[in-house]
């Protein structure tokens, strides 16, 4: 990559504050105790905005990530996390999140907003970024190129057995099934992380897709031990359906989730999901996150069946002028021939250079 210097990144273009009251100073924070005691007590908080993420995307991909505070007369009125994502494939950017589903600015108001914002751009143009990506839920930035490509899936939680009662009939069917296959399920931690690796892997390989290492999973299952968990469905000794979930406050969220084909028959993946369902319930949670999903393709209809209901996802970008929207979605027609050669290797080779692959993949 040339080291000249890159375009200047657009930049937020509403009027500055006039109240000097309002100003917000952006701070990069090294410390975590005045950043999570603002998120925990912020309502739009996501899990990702929590501080342990930094050491997730360090030990498991090596990459640096830079948090931002926006603070007013002392008190934290803001927070942006970022990793400096530094792909050979698609080059430097700033990204908030990357390998997650959420991520981006959490403020007070519009002047935090716009100052967190601001600190982005030109930490990314200093460090020659070719883009800022934040991945925002609703849009903070209307003068900002936007992709609306994703949607996550969300299901409102109900004790048994209006749980159970509420679900499609077909899905029942499938679950009662399930049931009655011999297939058991378990839930639990790093014990648990071979079986749902092996299964993960697996169906990364049949899609496609080069895969995460075991590693990051390992890190999420140590940096969040009260709240990620493992999920494994299995037949005998052989893992058939496997998931990872991460709850926040009362939402339980399933981001990693994947089956092996050859289960299909025995309904493997339903058993997995009304498992986590039923349980999640009965902890208390009260919406369960299944995660983001391309609208009308296979993995959104299997949401829906559920009863989820999709909500858009806006991803925002700063870029130069000029530039077009990055792409990295396996179903770029560039990657075609990539896709389907990587369905064909082994699996082992799959699961040997698939790591080094994916962390250039936001």
């Amino acid at each position: 990559m040339s080291m000249s210097a890159a375009p200047a990144l657009s930049r937020a273009t509403a009027p500055a504050p006039s109240d000097h009251d309002n100003a917000a100073v952006v701070t990069v924070e090294t410390d975590p105790r005045g950043w999570t005691e603002y998120v925990s007590n912020r309502a739009g908080a996501t899990g990702y905005h929590d501080w342990p993420w930094r050491t997730v995307f360090k030990a498991a991909f090596g990459y640096d990530s830079i948090y931002f505070a926006a603070r007013r007369h002392g008190a934290v009125v803001g927070v942006l996390p970022t990793v400096l994502l530094d792909s050979w494939l698609f080059g430097r950017a700033l990204v908030s999140l990357p390998f997650v589903n959420y991520g981006g600015v959490l403020a007070d108001d519009v002047a935090a907003e716009r100052a967190l914002l601001e600190a982005a751009v030109a930490a990314a143009t200093t460090r020659r970024c070719k883009h800022v990506e934040l991945r925002h839920v609703a849009r903070h930035f209307d003068h900002l190129p936007c992709k609306q490509h994703k949607v996550t899936m969300m299901l409102a939680l109900r004790q048994a057995p209006a749980l159970w009662d509420g679900l499609d009939r077909k899905v029942r069917n499938q679950v009662r099934k399930g049931q009655k296959s011999g297939l058991t399920y378990r839930a639990g931690g790093l014990e648990l992380l071979d079986e749902f690796y092996a299964v993960f892997a697996r169906n990364m390989r049949d899609l496609g897709t080069p895969v995460y290492s075991p590693e990051f999973f390992a890190e999420i299952l140590r940096a969040f031990p009260q709240r990620a968990r493992l999920h494994v469905v299995s037949l005998g000794e052989t893992p058939a359906a496997a998931g990872l979930t991460f709850q926040t406050r009362s939402t339980l969220e399933i981001p990693w989730a994947s089956s092996v084909r050859d289960f299909n028959p025995l309904c493997a993946n339903p058993l997995l999901y009304w498992s986590v369902l039923e349980g999640a319930a009965a902890e208390g949670c009260t919406t369960f996150d299944f995660g983001r999903s391309t609208p009308n393709e296979g993995t959104y209809r299997f949401k829906a069946q559920w009863g989820a209901e999709a909500v858009p996802l806006s991803w925002e970008y700063s870029l130069p002028p000029g530039a077009e929207l990055p792409n990295a979605s396996p179903t770029n027609p560039k990657f075609a021939l990539a896709v389907s050669i990587w369905k064909k290797l082994p699996l082992s080779v799959a699961n040997r250079i698939g790591p080094t692959i994916v962390r250039a993949i936001p």
